[in-house]
């Protein structure tokens, strides 16, 4: 260390400054968590699995071109696929028939459903999990390369806040909600973020 940077460190009042400056710059190169804070996050992960994994969320994070509808998980009905922008074929966009929120009740409880952006992942991040084993959905949840360039941070923001995201604990009609509350969610999956998004496994 040069003697200017030994005469700010040892300078009063800026040591406490400078040594959380430091922290923040080891964790922002990575440095590891602890045990304990590794193996909550693998335990907050299950959360976060059981809520991908959940209808509302997987009937579109598929490996194939048609989502999947209700529970049962059936093929989208009237030949809808993800096409070219994951909004729908040329002619046959998603916003044909989904608006940017539900109908009301009126309408009946098969009415389709609603939020702004509907549809699936675009065809270059398909981010298809469906079924997959607890490690790599959480491998691919946290790869830039397959998740959209989202960070921890992004990623955070997206669950949080994206209102598609949050249509699958208000999903209208008849259809299941989400069984895990979001703030439960959000809270297990920043656990898990913050610990670096260790895997099971």
């Amino acid at each position: 260390m040069s003697r200017i940077a030994e005469a700010i460190v040892s300078a009063p009042g800026l040591r406490m400054c400078v040594g959380t400056a430091f922290v923040f710059v080891l964790a922002a190169c990575g440095q590891r968590a602890s045990p304990e804070q590794e193996k909550a996050a693998i335990a907050a992960f299950a959360t976060v699995e059981k809520v991908f994994q959940h209808p509302r969320c997987s009937n579109c994070h598929i490996p194939g071109d048609q989502p999947l509808q209700f529970d049962h998980q059936s093929p989208h009905a009237m030949g809808v696929v993800r096409g070219p922008d994951g909004h729908g074929a040329p002619g046959l966009p998603c916003s044909a028939c989904h608006g940017e929120k539900n109908l009301p009740a009126s309408y009946g409880p098969n009415a389709p459903p609603g939020a702004p952006h509907w549809g699936l992942p675009p065809p270059d991040h398909r981010m298809a999990w469906i079924g997959l084993p607890a490690a790599q959905l959480c491998g691919m949840i946290k790869d830039k390369k397959r998740n959209g360039n989202r960070d921890f941070a992004a990623l955070v923001k997206h669950v949080s806040e994206d209102k598609l995201v949050l249509w699958g604990w208000d999903p209208g009609g008849t259809r299941a909600p989400v069984p895990v509350p979001h703030d439960q969610f959000v809270a297990a999956f920043k656990t898990w973020a913050d610990a670096g998004g260790p895997c099971p496994g």
